[in-house]
């Protein structure tokens, strides 16, 4: 990190909007390594689990184009604070009130996708301290909060051996409530922001085709992240026999993976190009998942092909925002919320298709297969409009690096 970056922004709010994404992430794919769990006193198959840890997804996708247009009228520190509110309030009433149903499961994701829509508050918060040239690496930093769902995978099984998995709940409410207190305290809004428009202008912005590019690229780098990060620990107590805590354990080493490079990505971007880094990345996750797609037979051969493809997806995170600020500087806030919401579809999708592959098929090797024919696509059209980005962004849009 170069001092020139450490003195262009403002760290204290980079931090706030860091830890404000990263736990409520945490909170956001808790269904996920809860599932094991869920779906043993629920009884629900392999389609209904899919569908259940893919809800909070499908949730979050749609709440962040709403907090992406609050957060350019009403400021994304206000905004950050009242959506926090309501998901701690929520994890306290079913904590309180009991999750003994399938819908009340279905329910309770439709809340935890309000953390999922912290994305459109924390990536413009950072965004509007930090000039062009500096743009991939702030918004990898804060876009690292995605490591959150680490956290998940890594504690939640275990407490829930040792609590069960409705206190688990119950307990997520402390950490995100210490978070909002510190997000309340260090963030500030940039003075830089610029003046909201209404909501017909925001809509324009479907009119672009820049944007529904962006929207796409984000789906599968994005929502293989956040799909994946939902549905590993059910994946391999199912196809490889883990006990539960072990395939936590397992499902954080990639998420792991996948999250901290994210920061990487932007920098990579930032220096190489984001057409050029996306390139790359496409490329490698369209490998690594089409491999998953086989049906490896050994847990140790198979999780570091999980961890190439996580990296590159998580690489692919950080590039994809190194460009959306260049192109959509004075619109940040709601092609945060668009670009995110794409983002969470693809998670939707990724994960309720592995869940409907397993029951359909037997075998999760078709919805790997078809995930890894999205990357390949996505490959396809980033070469596409690789020259036209780069012959036009620097002149209209002042772009860095494209």
């Amino acid at each position: 990190m170069s001092k020139g970056f450490l003195k262009a922004g403002h760290l204290p709010t980079l931090f706030a909007a860091f830890l404000y994404f990263d736990l409520s992430f945490m909170v956001w794919v808790l269904l996920g390594p809860l599932g094991v769990a869920i779906a043993k006193q629920l009884q629900l198959d392999p389609a209904h689990k899919g569908l259940m840890v893919a809800t909070p997804v499908l949730a979050g996708a749609a709440l962040r184009v709403l907090l992406g247009v609050l957060v350019d009228r009403y400021r994304a520190k206000r905004v950050g604070i009242g959506a926090q509110a309501v998901v701690i309030a929520g994890l306290v009433a079913a904590w309180a009130l009991g999750i003994n149903t399938f819908p009340a499961t279905l329910v309770l994701g439709c809340v935890l996708g309000l953390a999922g829509a912290s994305f459109a508050v924390a990536l413009p918060l950072a965004s509007g301290w930090y000039p062009p040239e500096h743009q991939g690496t702030a918004l990898g930093i804060a876009g690292a909060g995605n490591s959150g769902t680490v956290l998940a995978a890594l504690f939640a099984p275990g407490l829930a051996l040792i609590f069960g998995w409705q206190n688990v709940i119950g307990l997520a409410a402390i950490p995100l409530t210490i978070a909002l207190v510190l997000f309340t305290v260090l963030a500030k809004d940039s003075p830089n922001a610029p003046a909201p428009k209404t909501f017909a202008s925001y809509m324009d912005l479907l009119r672009v085709p820049d944007a529904w590019w962006f929207m796409f690229f984000y789906s599968v780098t994005f929502g293989g992240f956040v799909g994946l990060a939902s549905s590993l620990t059910i994946y391999f107590n199912d196809q490889y026999g883990l006990p539960p805590v072990t395939a936590g354990y397992c499902t954080a080493a990639v998420v792991f993976a996948g999250s901290m490079v994210r920061p990487i990505g932007g920098a990579v971007a930032d220096r190489l190009g984001g057409v050029r880094a996306l390139t790359i990345m496409y490329a490698v996750a369209a490998c690594a998942f089409g491999a998953v797609s086989s049906g490896i037979a050994s847990i140790w051969v198979v999780m570091p092909v999980f961890i190439v493809g996580m990296l590159a997806l998580g690489m692919g995170n950080g590039a994809v925002f190194q460009l959306v600020p260049q192109r959509f500087r004075r619109e940040i806030g709601v092609m945060t919320g668009l670009v995110g919401m794409t983002g969470g579809l693809g998670g939707f999708y990724l994960a309720s298709s592995l869940g409907y592959s397993k029951q359909l098929t037997g075998s999760y090797g078709p919805g790997f297969l078809i995930f890894a024919g999205l990357a390949a696509v996505a490959l396809v059209c980033i070469t596409v409009v690789r020259n036209k980005w780069r012959t036009t962004w620097t002149a209209l849009y002042g772009a860095a690096r494209v």
